[in-house]
């Protein structure tokens, strides 16, 4: 009887299925989430709409550079007044880099990717695009861009820039921005790169002395809960976009946030589809 009694006990105490959390509300148009390890989908929110991208469009100029067969990340780049003029022209943001210095590929990589640096954008382009002048060269490297985008099956992605500042034609969606964000974080150099939060650049300058310039990274969330990366950008039109990677007892996730409303919300809404992906994986 007591042997029953204990059978029939061990029957009805096994643990009730964990309920699934609920999806968050975002305020972000435009949102996608997925695993790092297999590309499942984790959260998504329009995520096939094409939007302007801002400078998150700077993963894809750090994509194309890494990807050069034989990348020297120490052959040094003259800042020409062609990248000056840029920045004034089009009242970018600026890695602060002056007319005349001499700054190597991978400084200029920490100053586009840190800082958001356009100057630093142009003049990777300039540096990596084929062409006889800055501006066919420039052209040639956007052209890369593309051509990578399709060949990782970016399918709703058309670039017209090096840094986002668009000409009228440059736009991606949520999941291709994470397709490419996926793919890229599997090159060490780049995941360095956008998990350093300050980096000082020691650069020649035109009159053969030195200067440190230090950046600040503009991703804010750089090491919340297991953050790692990877781009913000920002824009009169694009609103605030953030793309990112976290990882967590040894799981990682990546996502997109495209066009929410102001910084304060771009943060808060990549901290929900964070806390949701690690919950749902």
């Amino acid at each position: 009887m007591t042997t029953g009694a204990m059978i029939a006990t061990g029957a009805v105490t096994s643990a009730p299925a964990q309920a699934a959390p609920a999806k968050p509300t975002i305020t972000a148009k435009g949102g996608f989430v997925m695993n790092a390890a297999n590309g499942k989908t984790l959260f998504t929110k329009a995520a096939d709409t094409k939007r302007l991208t801002a400078s998150t469009t700077k993963v894809m100029t750090a994509k194309v550079v890494l990807s050069q067969a034989n990348l020297n990340l120490d052959a040094k780049v003259t800042i020409k007044k062609e990248y000056s003029d840029y920045i004034v022209n089009n009242q970018a943001s600026s890695a602060g880099l002056i007319v005349g210095d001499k700054v190597t590929v991978r400084q200029l990589l920490h100053g586009m990717m840190l800082k958001s640096g356009c100057e630093a954008a142009m003049a990777l382009a300039d540096k990596f695009g084929s062409g006889s002048t800055t501006s066919a060269r420039t052209k040639n490297f956007i052209a890369k861009m593309n051509s990578t985008a399709k060949s990782l099956g970016m399918t709703n992605t058309k670039f017209d820039s090096f840094d986002g500042i668009s000409k009228g034609a440059n736009a991606s969606t949520p999941r291709d921005l994470t397709k490419l964000a996926r793919n890229v974080m599997k090159n060490t150099t780049f995941k360095k790169i956008v998990a350093t939060k300050s980096y000082t650049a020691k650069t020649i300058t035109k009159t053969g002395g030195t200067r440190n310039t230090t950046w600040s990274n503009t991703n804010k969330l750089l090491g919340w809960k297991g953050t790692i990366g990877i781009k913000t950008g920002s824009g009169t039109q694009s609103k605030y976009c953030l793309v990112f990677a976290a990882t967590r007892n040894g799981k990682t996730i990546v996502g997109t946030v495209l066009t929410s409303t102001d910084e304060t919300k771009r943060m808060a809404d990549v901290k929900k589809l964070m806390d949701y992906g690690f919950a749902t994986l």
